[in-house]
């Protein structure tokens, strides 16, 4: 985790989503690594030995999906807070992690306001 700013990972498969998600971290002051896919989120996890943030979507392409990301981040790396942003079910979203933030998508300013609160930046 860096000193002079919160790395935040962001697992997004939508390429607009995810340039607008970390464009917002950015100007949350922010280190964004981005992935496009949840395993390559776990291996940005794993070369910092976590973030102080983890923004994923539930539904990415790949064996693993962002339920299976936040359930690996919160166990690997308690410390790491989590914001899940997804359109997914209702059933989907009861699997996540009780620790995990859940918001639905579109989630702009709920995710600007979560992120704040999460970290309690305000």
């Amino acid at each position: 985790m860096s000193a002079s700013r919160p790395l935040a990972v962001l697992a997004e498969d939508e390429a607009l989503i995810r340039m607008a998600a970390a464009a917002m971290l950015d100007a949350l002051g922010f280190e964004v690594l981005e992935a496009e896919r949840a395993d390559e989120a776990l291996r940005h996890l794993e070369a910092h030995s976590g973030a102080d943030l983890l923004y994923t979507d539930i539904n990415m392409p790949g064996e693993m999906d962002g339920c299976d990301l936040a359930h690996a981040a919160t166990t690997r790396w308690p410390e790491t807070k989590v914001i899940v942003c997804s359109g997914c079910t209702r059933e989907e979203a009861a699997k996540l992690p009780a620790c995990v933030q859940f918001i639905n998508k579109p989630c702009a300013e709920r995710l600007v306001r979560k992120a704040l609160k999460v970290l309690q930046l305000h």
